[in-house]
């Protein structure tokens, strides 16, 4: 920084931190006890403004309740032998009157040394201000910790998010905003929880390090078990241990997992995120497109009130049903008046076809997938038509070199009975007819090897285990993945993973 500076209007940030450990110990030598190992509430502050609210200054006269509450102070305003706090509990925020001849000499003493930020508890009446703000009269205050370091200035104003995701606290203490993300993300993973549980799935828990990573096409985290001397994964998918247990006769069995993929970070991907994955015996991909509409009309209106919720400048309508595509008919619809040229049936027809089309719209690197028809049709769908799915569809008829675990399509083998829901351009969920014939997906198996040993890192390994436990017969089975952050963002409005994530992994300073 260059040229004269100004003067500064605060203090270093040292000599801050100096002046509340001063004020600390003015609190320590004026006798009041700063090791409490617990506080009586009757009340949270938000539980107090939710109750009283409502009632006018008359009532509050009439019934005069008295509370016993506790929050972090935000604001503080002298008046002389008076003076008012702000306390909040990260939800809601409460006045509170401290008058010098009621709550006593110490206790106004310690009023006077509190700092912004700082913990207290306070015991008083409710009631209304001359200007009508919901208040507390203090009887007693109560300090019950230090914040030795200065919130930040003009919070809510501030522009540098990283900030934010790099000491959450902060972002929690000042931001209410910021905390109904994380509540609206709790209420849907109980949602979830109570529809699979009415529906007699079973809730379960499977194995987060693996011998063999499987369950996914990504690229997974090494971790070493010392006792054993054995090389383990961090698991990327749930999916094997939970068929596994459809074959030992767990009829309908899900799982809310964390899973780890050793991939790139974007505002849709953390290297560790969240997903349910459930599974049906006797169902096919159909009945669970069908089930995941029923279920997320029922969690949305259970959460948002309302199946309608905002999106950037729009709005996402999950009433069901939910428009339905293939593959090809979306590459075809969202190119059809680009001037480039539509990517026509007949080229879909053919690898040759397809690599011309994935030139022609700006695939990133088509000659990696020169042949392999699968993988360029679904390089193409990515490229052009992924983005534009903004109101909830289900994309299906996925080509079996891209879904290693997934039935083939009785009709055309080239293709699997797979759906992925796409909603505000995003892969939302995941599901299919179970592989379920050992010879098959042996073979998938050696040719996702023989893709691995040629350089492909988020290429399946042989599971011979897995393999053994379908010779023991899996029944018809569909199943499914559906991304929990995903679906938050959605339904806070959120437009990056980390804000739905509480300690999203960042790169050290």
């Amino acid at each position: 920084m260059s040229g004269a500076q100004e003067e500064p209007t605060h203090p270093p940030e040292d000599e801050l931190v100096r002046n509340r450990r001063e004020n600390l110990r003015r609190i320590v030598e004026s006798g009041c006890d700063t090791h409490l190992y617990k506080y009586p509430l009757s009340a949270t502050i938000s539980g107090v403004v939710a109750e009283h609210g409502g009632s006018s200054s008359e009532d509050l006269q009439r019934d005069t309740p008295v509370i016993s509450t506790a929050g972090r102070v935000l604001a503080q305003r002298n008046q002389g032998k008076a003076g008012f706090l702000d306390l909040s509990d990260g939800r809601a925020r409460l006045q509170v009157y401290v008058r010098r001849d009621v709550v006593g000499e110490p206790a106004f003493e310690l009023y006077r040394r509190l700092d912004l930020g700082d913990w207290v508890g306070v015991e008083g009446e409710v009631f209304r201000t001359k200007t009508g703000e919901l208040s507390v009269k203090a009887r007693t205050l109560t300090f019950l910790a230090k914040c030795l370091r200065p919130l930040p200035e003009k919070w809510h104003g501030l522009k540098d998010v990283e900030l934010r995701y790099r000491q959450r606290y902060l972002d929690l203490a000042v931001n209410p905003e910021s905390r109904a993300v994380f509540e609206t993300r709790a209420a849907i993973v109980r949602a979830i929880r109570r529809f699979l549980d009415a529906r007699g799935y079973l809730e379960v828990e499977t194995p987060m390090m693996h011998s063999i990573a499987g369950g996914a096409l990504a690229r997974p985290f090494k971790t070493h078990h010392n006792a054993l001397d054995l090389e383990l994964y961090l698991r990327v998918a749930p999916e094997l241990y939970l068929k596994r247990l459809v074959v030992g006769g767990i009829e309908k069995v899900y799982e809310i997992n964390r899973n780890f993929r050793n991939e790139g970070i974007s505002t849709q991907h953390n290297p560790e995120f969240t997903m349910l994955e459930f599974y049906q015996a006797y169902a096919e991909g159909a009945d669970l497109m069908r089930l995941t509409e029923e279920m997320l009309a029922e969690v949305v209106s259970e959460v948002a009130g309302n199946l309608k919720t905002p999106w950037k400048e729009g709005t996402i309508d999950w009433t069901p049903p939910y428009h339905r595509r293939t593959m090809r008919v979306a590459v075809s619809e969202a190119t059809r008046s680009d001037g480039r040229g539509e990517v026509t049936r007949e080229e879909m027809a053919s690898a040759d076809g397809l690599m011309a089309a994935a030139v022609r719209f700006g695939v990133d690197r088509p000659e990696r997938f020169r042949g392999q028809k699968g993988k360029l049709l679904a390089a193409l769908f990515e490229t052009v038509a992924e983005a534009g799915l903004v109101q909830p569809t289900f994309l299906y008829e996925f080509p079996t070199e891209i879904s290693p675990l997934s039935r083939r399509s009785a009709s055309d083998p080239e293709f699997a009975d797979r759906f992925e829901l796409y909603i505000a351009g995003m892969e939302i969920a995941n599901g299919f007819s179970e592989l379920n014939d050992p010879e098959d997906q042996a073979e998938r198996f050696r040719t996702q090897a023989q893709d691995r040993a040629q350089g492909n890192l988020e290429a399946a390994e042989y599971d011979a285990d897995y393999v053994e436990a379908l010779e023991y017969g899996l029944p018809p089975t569909a199943g499914e993945g559906i991304g929990i952050d995903r679906l938050t963002m959605l339904l806070t409005d959120r437009h990056s993973i980390r804000d739905v994530i509480l300690f999203p992994l960042l790169r050290p300073r």
